[in-house]
């Protein structure tokens, strides 16, 4: 998609900081920073030969734009952060360039002091969903971020940790660690948070969670998490990411999620969607599955952008 349409921005674009309304719920991408990749890394089973005729899903370099942040969810004075983003984090890796560590300075400039956050819920362990969960003292020990916060992972994402095993793009150790005294386990379609259930979506991780939230007028918004990482991919739900440990698991995740997204009043959070992380499930004529951004304003613009 290479227009805005109003209250929206670009696919290749790192998304700013944006909020709506849900009736009685305020939603807001508080962004934590950037990060570009490498399709033909992140995303193996693609031929190069796809990405040409895609320049408005790249950046200018090549990239597909994937921030990273938590979704902070207000209703009735308390306060919901779904998902840490990445934490302090400047430079290349593997999968291509990341510039994140804006988190904390996003959420005060939101009026969200992190003593207020009474819930933090993650889809999963993954490094980029949970960089902010602990911050480091001086002594070398460790405190949660989010002091009075309970800190809920779904059962069957923290089990193999739990056993001790170690598993690809995971928090760093000292997360874990830290978790492993703190978290608090939740199952499949329990209510965190008023208005807030979950959904176990297990493939992209052994317990992916995403998380329904429905207002008092029973419109609902859906955090995918990483059950899907581009709009491509509900229109080939088929086409695995690269950190997916379980193929066949996230197809299953995907069409369940689907489903979800195609009943009505129903909105959608992709937080690796560039600028167009709120949308809408869509359906052509041929009755192919596409994403519709909808209109967030955006309160603040991308609070980091990559080099160049």
């Amino acid at each position: 998609m290479n227009e805005k349409a109003p209250g929206t921005g670009l696919l290749a674009e790192q998304s700013a900081v944006r909020t709506m309304n849900l009736d009685d719920v305020q939603i807001t991408y508080a962004v934590d920073g950037a990060m570009g990749l490498n399709p033909q890394v992140f995303f193996p089973h693609l031929s190069a030969g796809y990405w040409v005729g895609q320049s408005g899903a790249l950046t200018r370099h090549g990239q597909i734009a994937m921030s990273v942040g938590g979704l902070l969810v207000e209703r009735g004075g308390r306060r919901l952060l779904i998902d840490a983003g990445l934490g302090t984090a400047i430079g290349q890796n593997p999968l291509g360039t990341v510039n994140s560590g804006a988190l904390p300075d996003t959420l005060a400039a939101l009026g969200a002091d992190p003593a207020a956050i009474d819930t933090v819920a993650f889809t999963h362990l993954h490094a980029d969903h949970t960089g902010w969960a602990f911050t480091q003292n001086r002594d070398g020990t460790y405190r949660k971020t989010f002091p009075d916060a309970r800190y809920l992972v779904a059962e069957a994402e923290w089990a193999p940790y739990g056993r001790g095993e170690s598993l690809p793009a995971a928090a760093p150790a000292t997360v874990l660690e830290q978790l492993a005294a703190t978290r608090t386990l939740a199952g499949d379609d329990e209510e965190i948070f008023p208005g807030v259930r979950t959904v176990v979506t297990p493939g992209h991780s052994p317990g992916h969670t995403s998380y329904i939230i429905t207002s008092s007028t029973g419109k609902r918004l859906i955090a995918l998490g990483d059950a899907f990482h581009v709009p491509a991919q509900l229109e080939h739900p088929e086409w695995p990411s690269l950190p997916d440990i379980d193929g066949d698991a996230v197809l299953v995740a995907r069409r369940k999620l689907m489903r979800e997204l195609e009943q009505p009043g129903t909105l959608g959070f992709a937080c690796h969607f560039g600028d167009q992380a709120f949308g809408r499930l869509t359906r052509t004529g041929a009755g192919l599955a596409g994403w519709e951004p909808v209109p967030a304003a955006a309160v603040l613009p991308a609070p980091r952008q990559l080099e160049g």
